[in-house]
């Protein structure tokens, strides 16, 4: 704003998406602030970008950890333009008998509590920043569309941060503040890796079919460019809802 860098807040910024998204914002000359749980990957990606990286060690299913991030983002550079809520876990593999209260409940206070204590901070600071508003990017995923075979948990929040990104879209008009959801397929992370390697080395991801195969995957960077993207429009515009896959996976159809 007024010709000052942008400001972001990037969750999960320790590795796989949130790293490539904090990366690519630092050398579009933005200011980030790097949250996760473990300072040492934050200085990680910090490194070599002096100032306008901020690492904050900050577990987002903690509501006073996540005051105190966005206090230090509001003292440090004055405002939170843009708040990529990324910051997720997979969680155990199974169905839905077999998942305990304990690990669903784990998945629940990550990926879904966790993506609303932090739009919630950053919704209070945009509304009361001058000037007002300010961009969500939610980082929902492919299973917010279609589910993986025994994800049950993982599934469930993420079509719950489809319903979390429209309510905040709809709040946010009478204050200039947007939201959309990315959704990303087989980016090139170790999560997918691990997918494809399958209970034995080269297996591959489990099917609908109960088969197995090694899907396609694309490089992280491109969908760190793809948040940036919905990161850099004006204020007159937005991106309510992005989905991007490897080409080729077995998303569409009958695979």
């Amino acid at each position: 704003m007024n010709g000052k860098p942008q400001t972001a807040v990037v969750t999960g910024a320790g590795s796989g998406i949130g790293r490539a998204v904090a990366r690519k914002l630092l050398r579009e000359g933005w200011n980030v602030a790097l949250a996760g749980r473990r300072r040492e990957p934050l200085e990680e990606t910090a490194g070599g970008f002096g100032e306008s990286a901020l690492p904050v060690v900050a577990d987002v299913t903690e509501a006073d950890a996540v005051e105190r991030l966005f206090a230090q983002v509001t003292l440090r550079w004055g405002r939170v333009d843009v708040l990529f809520n990324n910051a997720g876990m997979f969680g155990p593999s199974g169905d839905p008998g077999e998942i305990s209260p304990e690990d669903w409940n784990a998945v629940v206070a990550v990926n879904l509590t966790g993506s609303f204590l932090c739009a919630a901070a950053a919704f209070r600071a945009m509304k009361a920043q001058s000037p007002q508003g300010g961009r969500i990017i939610n980082n929902g995923s492919v299973s917010a569309h279609s589910p993986r075979p025994k994800s049950v948990a993982y599934t469930a929040t993420k079509h719950a941060i489809t319903g979390l990104t429209k309510s905040i879209e709809l709040d946010g008009r009478p204050y200039g503040i947007t939201c959309g959801q990315i959704d990303i397929g087989n980016t090139r992370t170790e999560l997918i890796e691990q997918l494809n390697r399958g209970p034995e080395a080269g297996e591959g991801a489990l099917q609908a079919d109960g088969s197995r195969r090694v899907e396609p995957t694309f490089a992280v960077e491109e969908a760190a460019n793809a948040v940036f993207l919905m990161a850099s429009l004006p204020p007159s515009a937005t991106v309510g809802s992005l989905l991007i896959t490897a080409s080729g996976m077995p998303l569409v159809g009958r695979g």
